[in-house]
């Protein structure tokens, strides 16, 4: 398996294709697999890197690593770049993977060409953030009381994708997934949705980027892409289906941001 070392850790990443860099930053779970069919598709014109987010799945979790920030997250992405170079490469993130992306463009900005901000889960800028987390938090409560984090992982997931996406993704990626769950919910939830960059910051971001919600995503999706597309003086593009087309649109998702990806190049 492919890894290198990132930060005082291990990364495992999985490259595609041949042309312009482009790398996806997964959300929940923080599986490259997230990303398997995208890839694929977009290999044909583009050098696609996908990659295990620290402490998920094929990247073991640190000694001691019982915390994350946004700031960490998006280091690893910038120094992966850099190591494989590829940098400056456009950026795909999406949920969690989008904050990582947002904070890759303020504050790594030599290594982002322009980034896709897909269904950013910025809660802390909604204006009843607590009705958007509750929902989340009554799943997790629920999962953990009937089987633990891997029993939670499955309904968070069925809950933010449906029944039917949950049942179509392959078994291995399944597995991979479930077994993400202590990091997920001991770690990394809650470090994300509290993440709020200033008015002056987001004001401060040169390259070029795009905001993106499904179509048929929660309110709080369109609140929150609402808020960041005011800021960075962009409209908010829409994109098949709601929170992981990637899973169950990945032909319609590549068709909507192929053009972005192009006009980056």
């Amino acid at each position: 398996m492919p890894s290198i070392a990132v930060n005082g850790t291990d990364i495992y990443y999985e490259l595609r294709g041949n042309g312009p860099s482009v790398l996806f930053i997964s959300g929940a779970t923080g599986d490259a697999g997230h990303f398997d069919r995208v890839a694929d598709l977009l290999a044909d014109e583009f050098t696609v890197v996908t990659y295990d987010r620290r402490g998920n799945s094929r990247s073991p979790r640190p000694s001691g690593w019982e915390a994350t920030s946004v700031a960490e997250q998006a280091d690893d992405a910038a120094v992966l770049l850099t190591a494989l170079a590829l940098a400056p490469a456009a950026v795909f993130g999406n949920s969690y993977g989008a904050i990582t992306a947002l904070d890759l463009l303020i504050r790594h900005a030599d290594v982002v060409r322009g980034a896709l901000l897909h269904e950013i889960t910025l809660f802390s800028v909604l204006e009843n953030p607590g009705e958007a987390q509750a929902a989340v938090r009554s799943v997790v409560q629920a999962g953990m009381a009937a089987g633990g984090p891997q029993a939670a992982v499955e309904r968070f997931i069925r809950f933010a994708a449906g029944d039917e996406t949950w049942d179509r993704l392959a078994p291995d990626l399944r597995h991979r997934m479930a077994s993400n769950g202590e990091t997920l919910f001991g770690v990394e939830m809650g470090t994300f949705e509290s993440y709020h960059p200033d008015d002056a910051t987001l004001a401060g971001i040169t390259a070029p980027a795009q905001v993106l919600v499904g179509r048929e995503s929660p309110d709080s999706f369109h609140e929150a892409a609402t808020w960041l597309a005011a800021r960075l003086g962009v409209e908010v593009a829409q994109t098949p289906g709601a929170h992981t087309p990637q899973w169950d649109r990945p032909e319609e998702l590549v068709r909507t941001i192929r053009p972005f990806l192009r006009a980056l190049s």
